[in-house]
């Protein structure tokens, strides 16, 4: 069957459009830091340098981090985080090699910043749980300390759907909800792409975030409308570039273990 011109023409503004929306993307994709200029195959180019992949974790022991990762925790004590509230060290309670959130303590942060990284975090909400939706074993991941990925038991339980376990607080629910139960260890594995701005203050590229909830893909490549707030989408505020992880006190003895980093804004080697 002859399709019309014009069908044709505008199957093919719309199929442009879509490239375009696409193509923020793929800004933040590995393919745009690749040099292009080697010719494909070229034996002398340099090959990836050699990481020791970690160990996975089990419900009764903490896994290992690759070779190039930067542990935030040890399962030993709070060195290199601090106080929200003090500024001083933190004050949660590490035992049995995990770390709790103590009410009325204040969330806690690294002492170090960080940009574009690749997360690995565990967490376990309390059993038997207390509380229903949004004040049960609620906690919350911030990257640069101000965009939330929400820790929550959300297990056979009902809350609003982007506060939701895996939820880009605010913004994004979770593609799937891959809980499971309190009292299991949760895993998030999160790749985070920070924000661009110019040298006048303006959004050049947004934030984007990718979430592995226990292994299933939640949030794919997720474009930020800007920084979390509660009832609220405010828009982008020029920051810097690296900036502390953050854990919050939502009045929860949510526990975290296995915590570690990977710069990926590190030179190349």
């Amino acid at each position: 069957m002859r399709i019309p011109r014009l069908t044709r023409l505008r199957a093919g503004i719309l199929l442009l459009a879509g490239i375009l929306v696409l193509t923020p993307s793929f800004l933040a994709a590995q393919s745009s830091k690749a040099d292009l200029n080697w010719n494909v195959h070229d034996p002398t180019r340099p090959m990836a340098t050699v990481v020791t992949p970690g160990t996975p974790s089990t419900e009764e022991k903490a896994g290992s981090p690759p070779s190039d990762a930067i542990v935030l925790f040890n399962g030993k004590d709070l060195s290199g985080w601090i106080s929200d509230k003090t500024k001083g060290p933190a004050e949660w309670k590490v035992e049995n090699g995990t770390m709790e959130a103590v009410k009325g303590k204040g969330g806690i942060r690294t002492s170090q910043g960080f940009g574009d990284c690749q997360l690995h975090i565990e967490w376990r909400t309390p059993d038997p749980p207390v509380g229903k939706g949004q004040d049960r074993g609620n906690s919350g991941v911030f990257l640069m300390g101000i965009y939330e990925v929400q820790v929550l038991d959300t297990y056979q339980a009902q809350t609003y759907a982007d506060g939701q376990a895996g939820a880009l607080y605010g913004q994004f629910p979770p593609l799937v909800n891959p809980i499971l139960p309190p009292g299991k260890w949760q895993t998030y594995d999160i790749i985070f792409h920070r924000p661009r701005f110019d040298k006048d203050g303006q959004v050049t590229r947004p934030a984007y975030v990718t979430v592995f909830m226990n292994g299933v893909l939640v949030q794919d490549n997720a474009e930020l409308t800007g920084p979390t707030s509660h009832k609220a989408r405010p828009a982008y505020k020029a920051h810097a570039d690296r900036m502390p992880l953050g854990l919050q006190d939502h009045a929860h003895p949510v526990r975290f273990r296995n915590i570690w980093v990977r710069d990926l804004e590190k030179p190349a080697q």
